[in-house]
This record gives structure tokens, sequence and C-alpha cells, in this order.
């Protein structure tokens, strides 16, 4: 009877000598890719989609990879937070006027979120420690606060002014088109339905951005003002 031994069991080694190019035995993980696969999860899903075990399935690979990056969810929104602010334009605070400069920063920063409207709750009060990007954006609309005369204890209250009106307005452009439309009770409120219908949005082309542009330059008025009262006293 003829055995073989197990050098006859063994595959035979490829003619060139090299092991044949396979898939890895763990996925490639980056902080980017982990950031892009999270707002993927939250654009799909809401805030309440992103855990990590759902990141980790998006990605393909067990929960224990990501605390390879992270140390937590915490750590994940911080990256997220990071990713979206260095996204927001402040280069105009060292190029043009205070005021020129508060609008270019602000419509940026509104578009920004109008893309990302589930996590402005949770960015919102995010604190921004750990978060280079993020500290980048506030210390450059700071710089410009003060390179425009303002009182360094109101630089941060005036930036806390104008972001709330931001994230409130990036909401507004997420809102139905028919959002204050009176239907039925129409002639029980007359006053404002014709309010509503008697919109003027030939310059701006939509009611969010038509509504963001007055309430901002009501704020750069009113903003100013204090600063020369702030001045003058």
């Amino acid at each position: 009877m003829t055995t073989r031994s197990a050098r006859d069991d063994a595959p035979a080694p490829p003619p060139n000598g090299h092991r044949p190019a396979g898939r890895p035995t763990e996925k490639l993980l980056s902080k980017e890719l982990m950031t892009t696969a999270a707002l993927g999860l939250i654009e799909a899903r809401g805030y309440e989609g992103l855990t990590m075990s759902g990141l980790a399935r998006s990605l393909g690979v067990a929960p224990s990879a990501l605390y390879n990056h992270v140390a937590s969810k915490h750590d994940v929104l911080l990256l997220l937070q990071d990713h979206l602010m260095a996204r927001v334009d402040v280069a105009a605070f060292s190029e043009l006027p205070w005021p020129d400069a508060v609008r270019r920063w602000a419509w940026s920063y509104r578009d920004v979120f109008t893309h990302h409207a589930p996590l402005i709750p949770v960015i919102a009060v995010l604190p921004v420690t750990g978060a280079p990007h993020t500290l980048a954006m506030y210390e450059a609309v700071a710089a410009g606060f003060l390179r425009a005369g303002w009182p360094e204890p109101q630089v941060v209250p005036a930036i806390v002014a104008l972001e709330s009106f931001i994230f409130g307005s990036a909401f507004d452009v997420t809102a139905p088109a028919d959002i204050f439309e009176s239907g039925e009770l129409a002639a029980a409120n007359p006053v404002f339905t014709s309010a509503v219908r008697s919109q003027d949005l030939t310059d701006t082309g939509s009611a969010a951005d038509a509504a963001f542009q007055l309430g901002l330059e009501a704020l750069i008025a009113g903003l100013q003002a204090r600063l020369k009262a702030v001045q003058s006293a």
C-alpha cells in the first residue's frame, strides 16, 4: 500500500516564490474613515443611529478595532465637530473689515451645518477640548473681533450670540417650504396669512435665505452699535 507524506498534501508553492496577494486579516482603519462613516450613519438614521457597534458594522470591523483610534463615542463626536468646523470659512477675518468678515463667516457656517442639521443639537453644546480645527476656527474669529476693537470680555458673548442665530437658521433651511401655510385656517388668521404670502424673495430666492440675511444684518448692526457705545464709554 502506498502512503502519501505530509509534503505530498501541502499545496505547491507559487512559481515566483511569493505569497499570493489576499485580503488583510484586519481592515485598515483611520480617523478619516471613521469620520466619513459616522457622518453617513447620522445622515441615514439621525444622531440616534450613531453607536459604536453601528459604526463598526458600517466599517466592516469588530467594535474593538475602533478603540485603537478613539477612546469613546465622545471622541467620535469630536472628530465630527472638527471635520465640520474645518470647512467654515474664517479667512475673511484677516482680509476684510469686521462686518464683511462676519457676513462671510456666518454664511459659510450656516451652509456647512445646513447639510448636517442632525448634528446641531450635539455640536452646539459639545466642549471644544481636544478639537484642534474647532479651536483654530474660534481663534481666527476672536482675533478678528479684537482687531476690530472689541473689548476682550465681550468677544465670546458676541460670538455665541451669532452662533445661536446661525444654528437656528441652519435648521430653518431644512424646514418644509409650506411651514407657515395656514391652510383652512387662513380666514381666521388673515394678518399672518397675508404676511406669509406677501414675502419678497426676489433678492434671495428662498424664505430661509431672506430670513437669514435680514437677521444677520440686524445682528451686525446691533453689535456695531454696541461696540460704538462701549468704545465711547
